[in-house]
């Protein structure tokens, strides 16, 4: 893990753990962004959505890898999600959480 992943808050050590519990990949990228590409499974939710999301996300009742682009804006969705109870990680990129979770 590099220090920008730190900063970040990206986890990915434990990303094979989350989707050996079923987790839900959530993009919370741009819709246009979504539809350029995504990591397989996932759910576009945009950060500026996630907030009026929250009542949604938690019916899914399974934890939950957040990524985007970069990994800035699905670690700003973690933590509107961890404050909410809600077990959740950052994944990183998108192509990120992609090729880790087609091991």
């Amino acid at each position: 893990m590099g220090l920008l992943d730190k900063l970040l808050g990206i986890k990915t050590g434990n990303l094979s753990d989350y989707v050996k519990k079923g987790a839900i990949i959530i993009d919370v990228r741009t819709p246009a962004e979504f539809q350029g590409g995504h990591a397989f499974g996932s759910k576009n939710i945009p950060l500026n959505s996630v907030k009026s999301k929250i009542s949604l996300i938690k019916e899914m009742n399974k934890p939950i890898i957040m990524c985007c682009a970069s990994g800035m804006r699905s670690g700003q969705a973690t933590a509107i999600l961890k404050k909410e109870g809600l077990e959740c990680i950052n994944g990183g990129s998108w192509t990120k959480v992609n090729s880790e979770i087609k091991r």
